[in-house]
């Protein structure tokens, strides 16, 4: 890459250099046959070079446009590869994949630190059908997605991804594995949709409520929760052995899903 590309603080431009590392996190993927891989953040296209050699299509979504004259002689001879140089957050994903034919939707991608959480929430609310998410985050941020009720980590997209997904934790990445060198650790996470997903019968109340209930982590569900009626939800939690002296980090998913369908 040009020795005079000036990396972008605002876009949180740390871009992987061991190619090791980037082969592992494909083949820790397990790409199927017929898969198109959507991938935020393409940097230098260490990432998205070692994707398209697996996946049927590769959609690359980049925001920085000075990156485009780069990706564009690089992958000249890849015809499998569409770049996407926009905010991924503003676009209409679904209308993004409609052109494409294929059986299997990965997520994968080094995602960007500073829109990590809502680039998962984004997928999360458009309902976007993608099978698997294999993603290298901060090490911390990496700790709360996969937390289970009952640990410090655990919080609201604890709850959201451990309802739509079984979680695992890969493997660390040393910082020094980038440039620029960040300030701390990655991990590789993966995300594989669970098979059969407990009924909510309002997503809009569950998500509201799950969010509501995490707004003071220190603070329990009777404080968090004072604007619902406290009555209603005491009665479910009762039903569940929890109380509204619990906190949020102590409830598993299906509490959740619980009171939201049954606070009427």
């Amino acid at each position: 890459m040009n020795s005079k590309f000036t990396f972008k603080k605002k876009f949180g431009q740390n871009f992987i250099k061991n190619k090791d590392i980037v082969k592992q996190i494909v083949n820790s993927a397990n790409i199927l046959d017929n898969t198109l891989v959507i991938e935020v953040g393409p940097g230098m296209g260490i990432l998205t070079d070692e994707l398209s050699k697996y996946a049927k299509y590769v959609i690359s979504y980049e925001i920085d446009v000075s990156l485009k004259p780069f990706l564009c002689e690089k992958f000249k001879n890849r015809n499998n590869i569409n770049f996407i140089y926009d905010d991924f957050l503003n676009r209409d994903i679904i209308k993004d994949l409609e052109k494409y034919d294929f059986e299997h939707l990965f997520f994968i991608a080094n995602v960007p630190y500073y829109i990590t959480t809502p680039i998962l929430m984004k997928i999360i609310n458009t309902q976007i059908k993608i099978e698997k998410i294999v993603m290298m985050v901060q090490k911390e941020v990496g700790e709360r997605f996969c937390a289970s009720y009952g640990n410090k980590d655990y919080s609201s997209i604890s709850v959201f991804i451990n309802y739509f997904y079984n979680t695992k934790k890969l493997f660390i990445v040393k910082k020094e594995e980038f440039i620029p060198v960040p300030k701390v650790d990655s991990i590789v996470v993966s995300f594989t949709k669970k098979d059969k997903l407990l009924e909510v019968e309002n997503y809009d109340l569950f998500f509201k409520l799950v969010k509501d209930s995490f707004q003071f982590k220190r603070k329990n569900l009777r404080n968090n929760l004072k604007n619902y009626d406290l009555n209603k939800i005491e009665n479910i939690l009762k039903k569940c052995n929890y109380t509204l002296t619990n906190r949020a980090e102590e409830l598993p998913v299906e509490v959740f899903v619980s009171i939201s369908n049954g606070y009427k």
